[in-house]
């Protein structure tokens, strides 16, 4: 499927691929029709899902299943009045339901917005005001449930489902209604395609305000492509594990586009919470190929005895999410032989910096830009900034007058066009990410705008202190934020979760500090460190340092 969508898919080097990579693409493309149907069409039995669950059950799914059972959802969606361009919210955590119904809501050109089952009441209220959500397909889960039934109050939902139904009053049997459904869905003559039509809307992390929705046409799937096959690695035959629930834009990035245009099956196990020690059984048992996860997935797999499990059948390992820091990059591979290629992006986009294969990676570098997007470091006059110098990390060339943007990335915020001219002007769209980019061209990621430390005149990017506090044993995960001073305006602060064997008190403090100070430049060590349990994240792996920030000033 792959070389019908590319001029080329080998290339003997980075400048080749940058200079040689272009596309093939279908005119009024649709991933539905023209990807899933089409691997039916060609190899039916071929292995899309193998999917799994802390129960025990165990499901493998072919593109054939794939295919009808996208159909039935489809027509069931139609049956109940979804029609093009409804938008329809998914919160399914990693029910194998997900694929057939978004897949499906593709097909029927209906606007699927994947969510995670930790929205609360207020959560659910802004999204369906924000988005006019017409359908809600859910797990049956109680504080899900109870959290989009109490949204009732203030918001209209017309349409709801439950997979898993058993006592679901007052909703509807997804799982009945679209095993009831017709198996064949023809392609209508308006499908929904290309770059006219949106196909997806994600209401972003929101690590600081309120989430914003990005919005992505029929084109985003190609875009994954060089985030699966060169990024990830994916080839045919292979299956990928990308530990994700459904409701993150990391699900596109790792669990259904371009692994399946690559050739990949995808691992999918649902589980409620993570446990280091279930993950690698899963990889072991399962043969899995290549594997993703966030960098603080793989600092807890570091706390397990991980020669005690079988990972020969993986090829390759990546991260996004947050940056790696070296120290897990070397542990990691000291232990399992292969290094972690880093990758970078957002809900916005498709991977746009990496560790591809044709270079030798930088322990804690994001890589090098993929050949899709234009990337560079400029500052506040949008101006090049020097090598070595930070600056905001850019996309350049998408004056809309001249060249379209590409497979990828995102067309607009929804319903927000003083936000979407914020980051997009003359022809640039800034990431709101600070990065450096050193002499060989590989990138460096420094922090979000919003993150950068300013403390006695100097600017502290979060990471490199995290990637220094990391290197000690006694800490397994921290974040490092800026909190009020009267005097500096700013310090440095590190909340730090602790590894097993060590306890809170005032002279790790002072150790934790004297290591940093040795490690990295001494204006940069933090004068505050507390202890806790856990830190605050996203439902994509994300710490919320904005919310650290927040309790600081109350």
């Amino acid at each position: 499927m792959i070389t019908s969508l590319l001029n080329r898919t080998d290339f003997d080097s980075y400048d080749d691929f940058v200079a040689n990579y272009a596309f093939n693409i279908p005119e009024k493309f649709n991933f539905g029709f023209d990807i899933v149907d089409a691997i039916t069409a060609k190899d039916s039995g071929r292995r899309a899902i193998v999917w799994c669950n802390d129960a025990g059950a165990e499901r493998t799914f072919t593109m054939a299943d794939v295919t009808r059972l996208s159909n039935q959802a489809a027509n069931y969606f139609a049956s109940l009045g979804v029609r093009k361009g409804d938008f329809v919210m998914l919160i399914l955590k990693r029910r194998w339901q997900y694929w057939p119904a978004v897949v499906g809501l593709h097909k029927l050109g209906a606007v699927a917005i994947p969510a995670t089952t930790l929205l609360t009441k207020k959560d659910i209220v802004y999204r369906c005001k924000a988005a006019g959500v017409k359908m809600i397909v859910s797990v049956n889960e109680p504080g899900i449930r109870g959290a989009i039934e109490a949204a009732e109050d203030e918001v209209e939902i017309p349409l709801k489902a439950l997979v898993e139904h058993k006592d679901g009053a007052g909703w509807l049997d997804f799982d009945a209604g679209m095993a009831a459904a017709p198996g064949a869905f023809p392609r209508p003559a308006d499908a929904a395609c290309g770059k006219e039509d949106m196909m997806l809307l994600y209401f972003t992390s929101g690590t600081t305000g309120m989430p914003k929705m990005a919005t992505h046409n029929h084109l985003y799937p190609l875009g994954h492509i060089a985030t699966a096959r060169y990024w990830q690695r994916c080839m045919p035959g292979g299956l990928h594990f990308t530990i994700a629930e459904t409701g993150w834009a990391k699900t596109a990035w790792g669990k259904l586009y371009g692994q399946w245009i690559a050739g990949s099956a995808v691992m999918v196990y649902d589980f409620n919470q993570f446990v280091a020690g279930n993950i690698l059984r899963v990889i072991a048992k399962h043969g899995v190929t290549t594997f993703c996860a966030p960098p603080t997935m793989y600092r807890f797999m570091l706390q397990e005895d991980v020669s005690a499990y079988d990972l020969s059948t993986i090829t390759h390992y990546s991260t996004a999410g947050e940056p790696l820091n070296p120290e897990v990059y070397n542990q990691w591979s000291a232990r399992t032989g292969h290094g972690i290629l880093e990758g970078f992006g957002q809900s916005e986009s498709s991977v746009l910096c990496a560790n591809f294969e044709w270079f030798d990676p930088k322990p804690g570098s994001m890589g090098k830009p993929s050949p899709l997007y234009d990337i560079a470091i400029v500052d506040e006059r949008l101006r090049p900034c020097e090598e070595g110098v930070e600056g905001h990390l850019v996309v350049r060339g998408l004056d809309s007058g001249a060249t379209p943007p590409p497979p990828g990335l995102f067309k607009f915020y929804y319903k927000d066009a003083a936000l979407t001219d914020k980051v997009w002007r003359e022809g640039v769209y800034d990431t709101g990410d600070i990065a450096w980019m050193d002499t060989d061209g590989h990138y460096w990621f420094v922090g979000r705008d919003d993150d950068i430390i300013k403390c006695s005149g100097y600017r502290i990017g979060p990471f490199e202190v995290e990637s220094a506090l990391l290197e000690h044993n006694a800490v397994v995960e921290c974040a490092v934020t800026a909190a009020p001073d009267p005097i500096r305006g700013q310090v440095v602060k590190a909340t730090v979760v602790l590894a097993n064997g060590h306890a809170p008190s005032d002279e790790l403090v002072k150790e934790l500090q004297r290591h940093v100070k040795k490690v990295t430049a001494p204006y940069k060590y933090p004068r505050i460190v507390e202890f806790v349990d856990e830190l605050p994240k996203t439902i994509g792996g994300k710490i919320k340092r904005g919310q650290i920030r927040d309790a600081d000033k109350a």
